[in-house]
């Protein structure tokens, strides 16, 4: 032992050359993880009150957008398909938020129960379950502020149809969302600033879209591969929220999408070939760990979108790293946009309400105030598209892969 530190008392640094190596290769490293995390939110903006709902909350890139709107002091609902988790998500979203508040001799309040944070049952493969999920919050309630579509799926099967009858990345990633938000809007309304963020992805960039049919529900190819279909379901979030401005102008509502950039970490690997076997898991974790963002990084963009008094008058944009950026060609064609938002809508209203009855729920809520749904074991993430482990107590990371 005593040889060993002489040894090391003795070396000189300078001697050769592999010190420097070594130094400039953890500097270069560390340099190109800290560009790839991206931007953080600029501002710590309270939202005392405000009611928040985001879909996908209770993994990935949703739970870290939950966490931080619900520290800024808003009352969160977790819009989740995995009850379980949803409600893990939230207890432990409060346990940790209960921690970091200060205690005084004078209050015996649990810190944990000064936040709010509820999970609700919501299913995006199936249109009933969003107007159930609408229905109900609409009678509790009496307005939305906040509404993040984060949740998401991505390697889905596209030969298998939803129970509705439309392919799995359209319906989820986009059909869903725009059918919750349609719901919503007359409660969104209400808010002295009601906010929409919908999470769409760099993949937009290699979406085909077709401009006769740009819902694919009549020249669906089995064929398309599933990163097409995601693709193409992201770049029609980009494009209806484009146009949903427009029909917003004048009112209290903006709605604005953004990317979370490429996440690690989050459910959507899942299925990924990348996770195909544990040989190549080990050979690209670096390459992932280097050059793809964690779910909290992820999230950054959302949180400001959320949040932020400076974008009180900004709708219709697409951010990446908290700023407005452009986006592919198709992304800003604003003929499109407005024949994909058409369509959309009569696509729905051939086969649900866009809609809610709040009379006939909030009747039913009186008589039977707590509703519980058996859950189907999750297959969604999130924005969400937005969200490394699942939880442990509660979770561990998250949510949204681009």
């Amino acid at each position: 032992m005593e040889r060993l530190l002489t040894m090391f008392e003795e070396a000189d640094p300078f001697s050769t050359w592999w010190p420097t190596i070594a130094a400039l290769a953890v500097g270069l490293v560390i340099t190109v993880r800290t560009i790839m995390s991206g931007q953080r939110c600029p501002n710590d903006n309270q939202i005392k009150e405000q009611i928040v709902v985001i879909t996908g909350g209770n993994s990935g890139i949703g739970y870290e957008i939950a966490m931080a709107l619900a520290g800024r002091g808003g009352r969160i609902i977790l819009a989740c398909r995995n009850m379980k988790a949803g409600e893990r998500a939230a207890a432990v979203i409060k346990r940790e938020l209960g921690c970091r508040t200060p205690c005084y001799p004078d209050d015996d309040t649990n810190p944990a129960d000064r936040y709010f944070v509820e999970a609700r049952y919501l299913d995006l493969n199936s249109f009933r379950s969003v107007h159930h999920f609408a229905g109900q919050l609409m009678a509790e309630f009496d307005r939305v502020d906040v509404l993040v579509n984060n949740a998401g799926l991505v390697f889905a099967n596209t030969h298998l149809p939803t129970p509705d009858g439309f392919e799995q990345h359209s319906q989820v990633n986009y059909l869903a969302p725009f059918l919750l938000t349609q719901l919503l809007l007359p409660h969104l309304q209400r808010s002295e600033q009601g906010r929409i963020v919908n999470v769409s992805a760099h993949a937009h960039q290699s979406a085909k879209i077709d401009f006769d049919d740009p819902l694919n529900v009549g020249t669906w190819a089995v064929k398309f591969h599933a990163r097409d279909a995601f693709a193409h379901s992201k770049l029609a979030v980009l494009l209806a929220t484009r146009w949903l401005a427009k029909e917003l102008k004048g009112t209290s509502v903006t709605v604005n999408c953004c990317t979370p950039g490429l996440v690690r970490g989050t459910r959507h690997f899942r299925n990924s070939p990348l996770m195909s076997s544990i040989c190549v898991r080990v050979v690209t974790f670096p390459w992932m760990w280097i050059f793809m963002k964690n779910p909290y990084e992820g999230a950054q963009c959302a949180i400001r979108l959320a949040t932020d008094p400076q974008l009180k008058e900004v709708s219709g944009e697409y951010f990446n790293d908290c700023e407005i950026a452009a986006s592919s060609e198709p992304g800003q064609d604003k003929e499109l946009a407005k024949k994909l938002y058409m369509q959309t809508i009569k696509t729905l209203e051939s086969v649900t309400k866009l809609t809610v009855d709040r009379e006939t729920y909030a009747v039913e809520q009186e008589s039977e105030p707590v509703l519980r749904l058996e859950t189907a074991p999750d297959t969604e993430t999130e924005t969400n598209q937005s969200e490394e482990s699942e939880l442990e107590l509660g979770m561990e990371e998250q949510q949204s892969l681009e």
